[in-house]
């Protein structure tokens, strides 16, 4: 009954934020900014929680526009992040929701400082810049030392259903340059080693290599110079590549074989090659009885098109984090059923009602699971123990 009625106090307070925090939001979305540029952001939602009583530090883990906000009340109990994104898409403005993510997280955030008093806690706001571009700024942030002490990271997303994730694939990107010796085409092409043969070699070895590893792995790249001239012999050649599966210990095993590829391509050719500009991203740990609590909450707060969890996504920086420390993402709607993001779909309603509302319904759900763990250590520890096992089960998967 205690329970309850903190819920509803939960959800009363951020019921009555709704105003500035969608006036935070559509700041947001009518100033984009890509990523690593998000000034105006950050200090927007920096300032806000600042002004409420939280520890700020900018300029966290390395990265200019990233920054963290704690309120610790009492001594002790669990260490919960609450994590956002603010940054565009590059040409598209905010065509992903996230100009909805900082202000839902820090409403979140504020309603538990001002409702839970009397149990011990600390609430980490964490924001996350470049989400949309190269390796994500959260896997900067980790190799900076963030998110490392968190017990638990939560976070949420605008959608068109309220679910939650399981799997995500994991990614290995990288820049391969083979560099050969130029000669004229026809007059001494016996002078020649052309580094754009010996990288369609490595294109072909990776076609066959395709059928040779699990169904969920994904190779692919673009050639981004092939050479110059047809009469001349390209002395460089390279390419753009990634390589996907969703647990990273499988994946790392592929990286490999892929890197012996361009090894005979290189001897075949007479050439040499450099990899550059590797970035890496995690897969989810999924934590299943932590999606299960998610959406528990999602129906106590009454958010619409429940739908199933997505089995399988693509690759993002979150889920480094959550190779890391036990997490998941809420998902809450406000775009119709089926429409893709980074489309002017989503750009068109990213002011609509329906977005003010995912904005608060996120926030309800986030704040009413972090008041579950705060007073039931037990779950706490059940969503641990379940990462831990799915963490060892990969790697014991990945030596079979």
């Amino acid at each position: 009954m205690r329970n309850f009625a903190r819920k509803t106090e939960l959800m009363r307070r951020i019921a009555a934020l709704k105003p500035e925090l969608a006036a935070m939001a559509d700041f947001i979305f009518d100033h984009p900014e890509i990523g690593y540029q998000e000034v105006q952001a950050s200090k927007l939602l920096a300032d806000y929680l600042a002004g409420h009583g939280f520890e700020v530090e900018l300029g966290f883990a390395g990265l200019p526009t990233a920054f963290r906000a704690v309120h610790r009340n009492g001594a002790g109990g669990p260490r919960i992040g609450l994590l956002c994104e603010y940054d565009a898409v590059v040409n598209l403005g905010h065509g992903c929701g996230h100009h909805l993510q900082g202000p839902g997280i820090a409403g979140a955030a504020l309603a538990l400082k001002e409702t839970v008093r009397d149990l011990p806690y600390t609430l980490e706001v964490i924001g996350t810049p470049c989400e949309e571009m190269d390796e994500g700024g959260k896997n900067v942030m980790l190799r900076n030392g963030a998110f490392k002490d968190l017990d638990v990271a939560l976070m949420m997303h605008g959608g068109d259903g309220t679910q939650t994730d399981i799997k995500s694939m994991a990614l290995t990107g990288m820049e391969v340059t083979f560099k050969g010796l130029a000669a004229h085409s026809a007059i001494a092409p016996h002078q020649g080693r052309s580094a754009l043969e010996a990288l369609m070699l490595a294109f072909n070895g990776i076609a066959f290599l395709r059928g040779h590893v699990l169904d969920d792995t994904r190779i692919h790249g673009i050639i981004e110079n092939g050479g110059q001239a047809v009469n001349a012999i390209p002395e460089l050649a390279m390419a753009s590549m990634e390589i996907r599966s969703f647990e990273r210990p499988y994946l790392d095993q592929v990286v490999e074989r892929v890197m012996r590829i361009f090894d005979g391509a290189a001897l075949m050719t007479g050439t040499s090659y450099e990899v550059a500009k590797v970035y890496h991203t995690h897969n989810k740990v999924p934590v299943l009885s932590l999606n299960r609590l998610l959406m528990a909450n999602a129906e106590a707060a009454g958010a619409r098109a429940i739908m199933p969890p997505r089995e399988k996504t693509g690759s993002t920086d979150f889920a480094s984090v959550m190779y890391t420390v036990p997490g998941s993402c809420i998902r809450v709607p406000f775009v119709e059923k089926g429409t893709p993001s980074h489309s002017q779909a989503w750009l068109d309603r990213g002011k609509s009602p329906e977005a003010a509302e995912a904005l608060v319904t996120g926030a309800d759900i986030l704040a009413m699971t972090a008041l579950d763990l705060i007073e039931d250590p037990a779950r706490l520890k059940e969503i641990q123990d379940e990462f831990q096992l799915g963490k060892r089960g990969m790697e014991s998967r990945a030596q079979s």
